[in-house]
């Protein structure tokens, strides 16, 4: 992944020399499971283990210019300085054996980090729903004005979203935390399962029940396909903003820090570059899952289709999720929030967003629904064509009505606009999700 998108953490765990300092830990251990059960010599394992370093990334490089076979080069050049000991190394395993192994360790490692991430993310936003949940805005579906709902719900709602991609995350943490050392086609020919039992174990990871050459590509796939889940819903979240920041609604902002640019030819701009950032990223993750789906299906025991994409996919993933999730909490931590301008969005909707309250008043009063429905919209339809309609526009248009008259007076017709019923029960859906204690029965 290009520096621009990258955290020193995902760099340093998915750098080259991490790489190899991987799949020499599992050579070693290979050595040292022989040896324990008598296969090589004790000494000879003690020493690989005290002289074995891991080998320069660009001489491994040069060799592989050569060998065309990065594992290869990799032994190559581990080998230079261990005499005639080199000779156990790799012994009874192949190159998937090797790599597949790493791999799992190092998926497990950045899973760990994604993760960790993920859950500074949720805490800011179980702090931002409980602190805004009794502010009032409006509710928006298809992108018009619906109800009044709260800021607090709408965060809570990423909150939850975001805590069912952390069991996703976890799930595709113990799908791929398998390793194999089971030879070229899975069935154990050179090294008994004991041996890929040590290995796992000591690396924290569980051996593939049954594998072919490689551990198999589901696993892989299941894992893209959680983190494109968990880039969606930050992508949901950045959506938002986008649309809240938006000149005519103006109800929240992401930080814009001092000096920063916003347009190079129209400096009154402050754009929500971030959000942008994390929508474009979740598209190109939302990509990397397909790859991984396609890499399922190989032919035989295994071909190595699979293999170029990985390089890229594996650590790339991982890698964006990891900057998205932590730009995503930087906005979240840093947001601007204007709670008058949810208000005032909210009234210059003239009180159309309590027309349900007051069709059920009406029907509830023996007014027949469709009856109730029709004059109600009618109301409402004349409130929506005035541009300079007040806030209580909506009752003003009710009371006019003769129908409505028969049913309901304005006293009555004035209880529907009160937002109370709104906020009623948001500390019961917030305790739902755990961002507040659950309330003991009575």
């Amino acid at each position: 992944m290009i520096p621009r998108y990258t955290t020193p953490e995902m760099a340093e765990l998915w750098s080259e020399r991490t790489k190899l300092a991987t799949w020499l830990e599992v050579e070693l251990l290979a050595v040292e499971a022989q040896a324990a059960h008598g296969l090589i010599p004790q000494e000879v394992a003690s020493r690989l283990r005290a002289r074995a370093r891991v080998p320069d990334p660009e001489r491994v490089r040069e060799a592989e210019g050569r060998t065309r076979h990065d594992v290869v080069a990799f032994l190559e050049v581990v080998s230079e300085d261990l005499g005639e000991d080199a000779r156990y190394l790799h012994r009874g395993i192949g190159s998937s054996d090797v790599v597949d192994t790493a791999t799992a360790v190092l998926l497990v490692r950045a899973l760990d980090l994604l993760l960790q991430e993920l859950d500074e993310l949720l805490r800011v936003l179980a702090e931002l729903a409980t602190r805004h949940r009794t502010t009032l805005m409006a509710g928006r579906t298809h992108g018009m004005v619906a109800e009044p709902t709260t800021f607090g719900l709408k965060v809570a709602s990423w909150f939850a979203e975001l805590w069912r991609n952390r069991e996703r995350l976890q799930r595709a943490r113990d799908t791929v935390r398998v390793g194999k050392l089971s030879g070229e086609v899975g069935n154990y020919a050179h090294l008994p399962p004991w041996a890929e039992a040590y290995v796992c174990e000591r690396l924290g990871l569980v051996p593939e029940a049954v594998s072919t050459q490689i551990v198999s590509r589901d696993r892989h796939a299941e894992l893209l396909c959680a983190l494109a889940v968990t880039a969606g819903s930050l992508e949901r979240i950045a959506t938002e903003i986008r649309s809240l920041q938006r000149t005519e609604i103006h109800e929240v902002e992401e930080p814009f820090e001092v000096g920063q640019t916003g347009s190079s030819g129209m400096p009154h701009k402050r754009n929500p570059i971030l959000c942008e950032r994390i929508t474009g990223l979740a598209r190109m993750l939302r990509g990397m899952s397909l790859v991984a789906l396609e890499n399922e299906a190989l032919w035989g025991e295994r071909d190595i289709s699979h293999s170029s994409n990985e390089r890229l996919t594996l650590p790339g993933a991982t890698t964006l999720l990891h900057y998205a999730l932590r730009q995503m909490r930087y906005v979240l931590t840093h947001l601007r929030i204007y709670p008058e301008n949810m208000r005032r969005n909210l009234d210059r909707a003239g009180g159309l967003v309590y027309s349900h309250r007051v069709l059920l008043l009406l029907v509830e009063r023996g007014m027949p629904r469709e009856e109730a429905y029709r004059a109600v919209q009618r109301a409402a339809f004349r409130v929506e064509e005035d541009p300079h309609r007040a806030p209580d526009a909506f009752l003003r248009a009710l009371l006019e009505d003769p129908a409505i008259r028969r049913y309901a007076d304005e006293a009555v017709l004035q209880a529907c606009f009160d937002p109370a019923p709104y906020l009623a029960h948001v500390d019961e859906i917030l305790s739902r999700v755990g961002i507040l204690p659950k309330e003991k029965p009575a």
